[in-house]
């Protein structure tokens, strides 16, 4: 069982629910982006997805393209986010996920990817492009290598989509909360939590719900038909804003908040949030 899996049965087994937080690698630069993860980590966050910036992200909004654009320019490659990983292993283990774009694994090379994504601690990953009837010869590779495949599901997936996601799949299902891109929003839309109840009773796999949510009482109300929460632009805002130790220090409070929010819901009465 890997650290992604342990994590979730872990959790699961305390009556808690996971946080997964995203942030860019290499913004501004993959130093800070090494020194922010076990900050990441020991403020709450149980899985950290690492963003593999790319020229073309086209499924994000403008706070995360921005940030891809941020990193990009500080010259962060593929290689060097695997290099900087191995160094990240060496003091954390908690649970890392790529996620990005298919392209940059492709010029990679997906059997050289998924052997050297393992040897450096990467625990999963989620390219958001490449949907699973198109990911056999992927995760083959992935799982020969063992490096779990995470699929994303959206409120428009059909039983056929589910059906692939179960046979495919790894680690956790990422459920997009709202069609459209990324970014942070006021609130979260009444048919997530129906949709989500309805998933989950077809797959076996946890399923973390992400994009859009933005506050701990947002979390909060997720978390009580989710096994995990996804929290992304609402994070990478923060970089936009703050920067050195003062960036370090919002961070730190903002996910402690919000993995408050979660654990709220342990102790509330079904369907609601104290």
């Amino acid at each position: 069982m890997g650290r992604l899996s342990e994590t979730f049965a872990r959790l699961k087994k305390s009556g808690e629910k996971a946080l997964v937080t995203f942030i860019t690698a290499g913004d501004p630069d993959l130093a800070v982006t090494e020194k922010l993860i076990p900050i990441l980590a020991e403020a709450g966050a149980d899985v950290i997805e690492l963003g593999i910036p790319f020229s073309d992200p086209m499924a994000d909004g403008p706070t995360i393209q921005k940030s891809s654009e941020r990193a990009l320019a500080s010259g962060t490659t593929l290689p060097d986010i695997l290099e900087m990983v191995k160094r990240v292993r060496r003091h954390s283990q908690v649970p890392l996920v790529l996620m990005g774009y298919y392209n940059p694994i492709f010029l990679y090379g997906q059997d050289r990817f998924a052997t050297d994504a393992v040897a450096a601690g990467v625990d999963g990953v989620l390219l958001v492009d490449l949907p699973p009837e198109e990911a056999e010869v992927f995760k083959a590779k992935a799982k020969e290598a063992g490096l779990d495949t995470v699929f994303l599901l959206t409120p428009t997936a059909n039983a056929g989509r589910i059906a692939q996601v179960r046979r495919f799949g790894s680690g956790f299902v990422y459920y997009v909360s709202v069609t459209g891109v990324t970014g942070a929003r006021s609130s979260v839309d009444a048919s997530v939590f129906e949709r989500v109840a309805e998933i989950r009773g077809q797959l076996k796999l946890p399923v973390a719900v992400g994009f859009g949510i933005s506050s701990p009482e947002q979390a909060a109300q997720v978390a009580k038909v989710a096994d995990g929460v996804v929290v992304g632009s609402a994070i990478v805002k923060l970089f936009e804003e703050f920067h050195g130790d003062e960036l370090s220090s919002r961070l730190a409070v903002f996910v402690r908040g919000l993995k408050e929010g979660i654990a709220r819901t342990a102790d509330a009465p079904e369907g609601r949030v104290k």
